[in-house]
C-alpha cells in the first residue's frame, strides 16, 4: 500500500489554510497536489484538530 506524502497534521494545516482564506487553487499549488485530494482531505479531515 502506498504511503501518504502528508503527514495527518501537515494536512490539518493546509485546510486551516483554506479556512483561513488562501483559494484552494493556490493552496494545490504551493503544496504539489490536485484539488481533488484537497477536497477529499476536507471530506474526512474536515473536524478535526491536530494532536
Amino acid at each position: 500500500m502506498k504511503t501518504s506524502r502528508y503527514t495527518e497534521a501537515q494536512i490539518i494545516a493546509i485546510l486551516r489554510q483554506a479556512e483561513g482564506g488562501v483559494p484552494v487553487s493556490q493552496l494545490c499549488r504551493e503544496h504539489g497536489m490536485s484539488d481533488a485530494s484537497f477536497y477529499k482531505w476536507r471530506a474526512k479531515y474536515g473536524g478535526m484538530d491536530a494532536s
